[in-house]
């Protein structure tokens, strides 16, 4: 009998890598950028590549997504992958069968799952019973793949990351808060959350952040919205003041945020040559005036396209794909 032939490519990982916070990325961010450049640089909008051919990426969704499921979908599509979609209602998972079993079973069809979840338990509890990588497509603690597309990014805009002073205006208590705190450090960047006391970074992120910019010999703070806070800053980034499950806090966080508005003259506090990001969606006149992300100095649609290439780069690296450099 002919033995079958098969491509070491699709062989398991010896050891898996889950990408749940950036923090799990934190010594592959230079290449992961790089190789996300290449691709971009690659392929363009009609380019694609077979180095994923045979490999099927599973995706979870418990929430509402635009941006998320795009990217991914089109590009492990992109990469020559196979997707398969899942809203959480639809599986049994909506009716009850437990993470564990659905984590063991998915682990036999598909070669790495992505997980847009409500809570980081449930996120760690399906890590914990997958035998293949799992990547967070947003949790309420951390947004990675976001802050990477952020980074990319700047990257992309810059020339570089050393240096760039970073400033976060609003919930500095969400997940991208949360994220972009943490990769801040790693990358060189000092960053200041600007955020009402109520709305701080959560203490465990904040040491955290603190370590690793003592490590890397970067600066972070926190501070109210003035024109001192925004001054030398190179980078402005907001969200919305309302997360998908904050929805009860609607009232109150308006209020507290009223002030926190991103306007032309608030842009003008930061440097001339200073560039505004934000995740999407914007709610305007909220977090965030018109003009300003559709302004001169807004990178939100270039932030928006970067989610797709750095999490092309991404998957690359956590299923051990090579991407070619010609």
């Amino acid at each position: 009998m002919k033995q079958a032939l098969i491509d070491p490519v699709s062989q398991p990982l010896e050891t898996k890598k889950d990408v749940l916070g950036i923090l799990d990325v934190a010594d592959s961010i230079p290449k992961i950028l790089d190789d996300a450049l290449t691709l971009k640089r690659l392929l363009g909008k009609n380019g694609r590549l077979d180095i994923a051919s045979g490999h099927t990426l599973g995706m979870i969704f418990e929430k509402n997504s635009t941006r998320t499921r795009v990217s991914f979908e089109v590009g492990f599509k992109k990469l020559g992958g196979e997707v398969v979609v899942m809203c959480k209602n639809e599986t049994q998972l909506g009716r009850g069968e437990s993470v564990h079993d659905t984590a063991k079973v998915l682990s036999r069809y598909l070669d790495a799952i992505m997980y847009r979840a409500h809570s980081s338990e449930t996120m760690a509890e399906l890590a914990r019973h997958s035998s293949i990588p799992v990547i967070s497509g947003l949790d309420d603690k951390e947004h990675p793949c976001q802050v990477l597309a952020d980074l990319l990014t700047l990257k992309e805009h810059f020339g570089r990351l050393d240096g760039l002073k970073v400033a976060y205006v609003g919930d500095a208590a969400n997940n991208v808060a949360h994220s972009l705190l943490l990769a801040a450090p790693l990358v060189g960047m000092d960053i200041r959350m600007v955020s009402p006391p109520d709305y701080r970074p959560e203490p465990g992120m904040w040491k955290t952040a603190e370590m690793l910019a003592a490590v890397n010999g970067t600066d972070i703070d926190q501070t109210g919205l003035s024109h001192e806070a925004l001054s030398g800053v190179h980078v402005v980034v907001t969200d919305t003041w309302v997360s998908m499950g904050d929805e009860t806090e609607q009232a109150a966080r308006v209020a507290a945020f009223a002030d926190y508005t991103i306007t032309p003259e608030v842009m003008s506090w930061a440097e001339p040559s200073a560039v505004f990001l934000h995740c999407l969606p914007a709610h305007y006149g909220e977090e965030v005036v018109e003009s300003v992300a559709h302004g001169p100095q807004s990178l939100v649609w270039d932030e928006a396209e970067n989610r797709m290439w750095v999490q092309m780069a991404l998957l690359c690296d956590v299923l051990g794909l090579t991407v070619p450099r010609a």
